[in-house]
């Protein structure tokens, strides 16, 4: 019976103007992983989507069906920042199926996510631009690109993947993602609303950016109030600062020589604190030429359990809003003098690196060789890219106003991309509040606050959390996630 419903199914898509494929998904078929032993709960895919009409830009995605319904629960678009820095990351390290607990052998490496994602939806994680992660090209110029290339390779990748997968094309789309993705993800959802008019039609609903960039003034403004409210500079230091520089903290901004000076102080007195979780000590870079996944010590604790490991990442510090030049990987800062010349601006990802460059992962997961096109890497330093899109404001007020749903979400310890910009950012909007500022819940407990706008927007903060939400806070970060998605009041 079952090759009569697929037929039956296709009939049905064909007469509403679907495009059926030959290039049938099993081929994409993961079937198996290294590290882990036993059955997935639901089916995985990963491959390669050549885009365009050359084909030359071949974007890698790893796909994860739902475990609840795949044919009815939405399928969900998820991009890591950076710019350049690897979709796997989310995989590895925050909400994909898999936890990775590096304290038991190679083989057991691998267990079971009770948070994951994919418990209540389609995933898909794609290495965005071309040149991250396994994402490659055969013509080396497409690595120098920007927010808009991206935006419109993205738009073509889904295009061309839900031909490949005919069978969502009717599930509702929502896109995804955290930091430098505060500017993939709205500029995305624009492409696809701006050119979804002919058959098959995406069926986009809406979006999630979580501690995402956003615009240069507001998230530039955004440290020295936070920092102030954290108790990490006096009370002192803060008014003498706010009185020189007027409340205008963004380095474009600043035009005396005292506002500079205690713009200065203020840096000297962060340095040293973890920038992506001002709660987390820091990780100090050591070399991991013979790494093997089997050696970490046992103080490198499960993902996805209350303890986390000290994880921050080498980013790219020193560079100012806007970008009026090529920039290279690494979360844009909204402060750009903080810690700058930091020591614990480093990562241990030594995890993520292993496993993905075992040739037996790669082979298992379609990707291309590492004598093909190189090793993995969390962050590329082979990507060119400038920010050429400004702010997000108005992005987000065209995609509200035209009817998608967007969660605008805010760890409320982060020091990167600090909870103070995104909600004054939400609130200078404009749109009406409907759902006054109000703790929201989680097992039983406060879990943060949120605030909600006509529209459809809704800013919401996720308390003790730092940079990468469902990183430190998997169980609450699934429950808001599963409530967005369902449309229910978080």
């Amino acid at each position: 019976m079952g090759w009569l419903v697929k037929a039956l199914v296709a009939s049905i898509l064909l007469s509403l103007g679907f495009e059926i494929t030959e290039s049938a998904p099993e081929s994409a078929l993961v079937t198996k992983l290294p590290g882990f032993n036993g059955s997935f709960p639901s089916k995985h895919y990963a491959g390669y989507v050549a885009i365009y009409k050359e084909r030359n830009k071949n974007l890698w995605y790893y796909f994860v069906e739902s475990e609840r319904n795949a044919s009815g629960d939405p399928v969900v678009l998820w991009l890591n920042g950076g710019p350049g820095c690897s979709s796997m990351d989310g995989f590895i390290y925050e909400h994909g199926p898999f936890n990775f607990d590096p304290t038991k052998t190679k083989s057991q490496l691998l267990h079971l996510n009770r948070f994951s994602w994919s418990k209540v939806s389609n995933i898909i994680y794609l290495d965005s631009p071309v040149g991250v992660g396994y994402s490659y090209s055969k013509d080396k110029s497409d690595y120098n690109t920007n927010d808009t290339k991206t935006a419109s390779d993205s738009y073509a990748f889904l295009v061309e993947w839900f031909k490949m997968f005919p069978e969502f094309q009717s599930n509702p789309l929502f896109i995804s993602g955290e930091s430098y993705a505060g500017i993939y993800v709205p500029t995305l959802a624009s492409e696809v609303n701006n050119k979804n008019v002919t058959k098959p039609l995406i069926n986009l609903k809406g979006y999630l950016v979580g501690n995402g960039v956003t615009d240069p003034v507001f998230d530039g403004n955004a440290l020295v109030p936070f920092a102030h409210g954290m108790g990490l500079i006096s009370n002192e230091l803060f008014e003498e600062t706010k009185a020189e520089c007027k409340g205008q903290y963004f380095n474009e901004a600043i035009k005396s020589d005292k506002c500079a000076h205690f713009l200065e102080k203020v840096s000297e007195g962060l340095r040293g604190l973890n920038v992506y979780n001002i709660l987390e000590p820091c990780y100090h870079e050591t070399s991991t030429s013979s790494f093997d996944i089997g050696s970490l010590p046992s103080s490198f604790h499960k993902l996805g359990e209350t303890e986390r490991p000290l994880r921050v990442r080498k980013r790219m510090f020193g560079r100012a809003w806007p970008f009026d030049a090529v920039v290279r990987p690494g979360i844009v800062p909204s402060w750009p003098q903080l810690l700058a010349n930091s020591t614990a601006s480093y990562s241990d990802d030594r995890v993520a690196t292993a496993w993905l460059n075992d040739p037996a992962v790669r082979q298992a997961v379609h990707a291309k060789k590492e004598t093909e096109i190189g090793r993995w890497v969390l962050c590329t330093d082979q990507v060119g890219y400038a920010h050429d899109a400004g702010s997000m404001i108005e992005y987000h007020r065209n995609l509200t106003l035209s009817g998608y749903r967007a969660l605008i979400f805010s760890g409320d310890h982060d020091m990167c991309v600090p909870y103070t910009g995104s909600e004054a950012w939400t609130k200078s909007m404009g749109y009406k509040v409907v759902d006054e500022w109000r703790p929201w819940m989680s097992n039983d407990q406060v879990a943060g606050f949120t605030q909600g706008y006509d529209n459809n927007l809704t800013f919401l903060t996720v308390k003790g959390s730092g940079h990468t939400v469902p990183e430190y806070k998997p169980h609450e970060a699934l429950d808001f996630y599963s409530r967005f998605l369902a449309g229910e009041k978080i």
